[in-house]
């Protein structure tokens, strides 16, 4: 039977007063270390406010809600890898991939660089559905080859993202191409993306903002509702223990890889038409980003643990660092080393609570 967040707050108080003055400095020196980078994270944006007031204006917190919304389905697909105790080093890549097919099949007919020129400008529905087809065979393959072999999947997504940023270097040199930006995007293909139908206080709300939360409420559902959602935390926690209970393994593990690929064949979509210029650059580190905001999410590296909430705050709280390093004029090479550190530290934090508990 689930309690209720006020009912849960109430029993860890009453926890609390039965304590000793010695177990209530253990109580809040655990709390402190646990969750040091949410404390952390909260002076960081007092200090920004503080030192740029236009942090925290209307505009800047639909930008920030809007660059989240559009990391969201990558870090929704991510974590179900990591909930695996494994990771996908090829999301980036097949981030990129999607994007520039997105890009190229959504180029407007009148555009003198257009990659196809005998090409109409192909229906949205149908290029949603390739690039989530595309998605879904990279996942599918890195799954299979994770199940069927017993293979870490940091070296079958290695591999994986090789051969995808193989593929996507080829794909730009077709038909004349060279490898220039795919740009020239059709009105409709960006009106549908970036475009708003909804504004707050004057500042505009891109679409894709809307369709983020979808996928939010989407994933909730499989992961709450759903016996796959059940059975990828049961092989999380103990493939072991999971298969003598009668989970199939294999086909879950292929499942949780596949579905993550889809979500970075829509994460491409989405970045096709909100960068508007696609190169072979396209989605390059996406996946580190992804990976930091679950970890920081409490999406654990130990299995078997990780809520969907987690992850979109984690999502948002990284994305208002990022911002908020912008705002006080970090150099981008220092922001790079700020990043690593963020996703030590959180790995940290996350391996340490694993140890107490056991």
């Amino acid at each position: 039977m689930k309690i209720s967040a006020v009912e849960n707050v109430k029993m860890r108080y009453a926890e609390y007063k039965k304590l000793d003055s010695r177990d209530k400095k253990t109580f809040w020196k655990e709390g402190l270390i646990n969750n040091a980078l949410y404390i952390l994270l909260f002076v960081a944006i007092i200090y920004t406010y503080m030192q740029n007031k236009r942090f925290l204006t209307t505009n800047s917190i639909i930008n920030i809600l809007s660059l989240s919304a559009a990391n969201i389905p990558i870090a929704c697909g991510i974590a179900g890898c990591i909930v695996l105790t494994g990771t996908d080093l090829s999301a980036g890549r097949v981030v990129g991939l999607t994007a520039c097919i997105s890009a190229s099949l959504l180029q407007a007919v009148d555009y003198g660089n257009k990659m196809f020129p005998s090409l109409p400008v192909m229906p949205i529905p149908v290029v949603i559905l390739l690039v989530i087809l595309v998605g879904g065979i990279v996942g599918f393959v890195n799954g299979f080859f994770v199940a069927k072999f017993s293979l870490h999947p940091f070296i079958v997504t290695l591999a994986t993202q090789l051969i995808v940023y193989g593929v996507l270097l080829i794909y730009i040199m077709l038909n004349g191409n060279n490898g220039q930006p795919l740009s020239g995007l059709d009105q409709s293909f960006k009106d549908f993306v970036t475009g708003s139908y909804v504004s707050f206080k004057g500042v505009p709300i891109p679409n894709y903002v809307w369709y983020a939360i979808v996928i939010i409420i989407f994933m909730w559902f499989v992961w709450n509702k759903t016996t796959f959602g059940k059975n990828m935390f049961a092989v999380g926690s103990s493939p072991e223990a999971a298969n003598v209970s009668g989970v199939n393994v294999m086909k879950t593990t292929i499942l949780v890889h596949t579905l993550a690929g889809c979500m970075y064949g829509i994460t491409g979509f989405i970045e096709s038409a909100r960068i508007g210029s696609n190169t072979a650059a396209t989605g390059l580190n996406y996946e580190c980003d992804a990976i930091a905001a679950c970890v920081i999410g409490g999406v654990s590296f130990v299995g078997g643990t990780g809520k969907i909430s987690g992850i979109v705050l984690g999502v948002v709280l990284l994305r208002i660092i990022f911002v908020a390093l912008n705002f006080l004029s970090i150099n981008q090479n220092y922001q790079y080393i700020i990043k690593g550190l963020i996703i030590l530290v959180a790995c940290s934090i996350d391996m340490r609570k694993y140890l107490v508990r056991k």
